[in-house]
């Protein structure tokens, strides 16, 4: 069976949302690349209960490769965001509004 967590649960962790240091038990892990499960050379990153709570959890398939390509973190929120738009509609087409 598995191992005991006792040790690692008391450790702590930051928040990649908000910046908070929490204790590694009230932590929810965050794999960028989607799929947790898979753990052998892996790192995760870590939100507090109340980040985690507040995320989308539908499928971000093609997301992290979207904000690589127009490199995000690397520009201001407004260059950000046109980027985003630009290559959405690109890839997509519009946004079809409801009326």
């Amino acid at each position: 069976m598995w191992g005991s967590r006792k040790n690692g649960d008391k450790q702590s962790v930051v928040c990649i949302a908000c910046g908070t240091a929490v204790r590694r038990d009230a932590a929810r892990e965050y794999d960028k690349e989607g799929n947790r499960w898979e753990r052998k050379d892996k790192t995760f990153e870590h939100l507090c209960k109340n980040c985690h709570r507040d995320l989308c959890h539908q499928p971000r398939d093609e997301l992290e490769g979207i904000l690589v390509e127009i490199d995000a973190g690397t520009v201001d929120r407004q260059e950000f965001l046109a980027r985003y738009e630009t290559t959405v509609r690109d890839r997509y087409g519009p946004l079809e509004e409801e009326g």
